[in-house]
């Protein structure tokens, strides 16, 4: 038995999906109870606020930091978004055109199948990291999983923390890839022992997006982490959440499965594009 399936050993992976089903709409039936102005702006703070397109340039990129930047200070009332989240080869024109207090984000590593090589992903993740990306999205090696090439595919997320230096790290689970409850609490634990500071559901580019279950398993996943570990692991949800009340619902699984203390932009997210006008809307 290898260390990875050791560590596996530990954790309760023998998941009723139909239980995990019938809790989960439990805890997003109550969403309505969060949707308070109070609620709707911290949401507003958690924001990864996303431009991942093909057709992204130079230009589209600065406008889209500019509009950023005038809401800072805009309303005292409430916080910018947590992020900024760019492709690698953008990450130094946000930190030029950055005015606003919102931290730098960058998917690489072979975003969004995580299908290169490992030499080529720590490099693309220290270049975005050295041009000012204070936060690095990866995707977990989803084949490799799917094998069960554990050790493979930990020691490749043990790597790229280490180019990450003091960016955090956020691994990609892929969840509408990966399908199964257990499936989902598997790799979540692997990537935690690894060292991803944040768990992330989807990338929202190839498979089905976040889903309110797959949600409540990595946060169950979290908090049994937690409590073997003393160590505080984030959550990102991204992935066709663009409504008020999709991030309510999600807000609302965080708050019930890990408790307030994980209700900060330092360990919650979301990773959206059209959320944030959404929010303002409704406020």
């Amino acid at each position: 038995m290898s260390k990875y399936e050791e560590v596996l050993g530990n954790y309760q992976l023998n998941l009723n999906e139909e239980e995990i089903s019938r809790k989960t709409a439990e805890i997003v039936g109550k969403f309505q109870e969060n949707n308070t102005p109070d609620v709707l702006k911290f949401l507003y703070s958690c924001i990864d606020l996303t431009s991942l397109n093909t057709e992204d340039s130079k230009e589209t990129i600065w406008k889209f930091i500019e509009a950023v930047n005038d809401f800072d200070g805009s309303r005292l009332d409430m916080d910018n978004v947590a992020a900024i989240c760019v492709y690698p080869n953008f990450v130094q024109i946000v930190k030029d055109a950055l005015t606003a207090d919102v931290r730098i984000a960058s998917v690489a590593a072979g975003f969004p199948s995580s299908q290169t090589f490992t030499e080529v992903k720590i490099a693309e993740v220290s270049l975005a990291v050295a041009d000012g990306a204070n936060e690095i999205d990866i995707v977990l090696n989803v084949g490799d999983f799917l094998e069960g090439n554990y050790e493979d595919l930990s020691v490749e997320i043990e790597e790229i923390k280490d180019a990450c230096r003091d960016a955090k790290l956020k691994v990609i689970l892929e969840t509408g890839l990966l399908k199964t409850a257990e499936n989902i609490k598997k790799a979540s634990i692997l990537a935690m022992y690894s060292g991803a500071d944040f768990l992330k559901t989807s990338t929202g580019k190839v498979y089905s997006g976040a889903s309110p279950e797959a949600a409540y398993v990595i946060c169950q996943a979290i908090k049994e982490y937690y409590r073997l570990h003393s160590k505080k692991t984030g959550v990102k949800v991204s992935g066709g959440i663009r409504t008020v009340e999709d991030a309510l619902k999600y807000y609302t699984i965080v708050k019930e499965t890990l408790g307030k203390e994980w209700l900060t932009p330092e360990l919650f997210r979301i990773g959206a594009s059209s959320l944030s006008q959404n929010i303002l809307k409704a406020l």
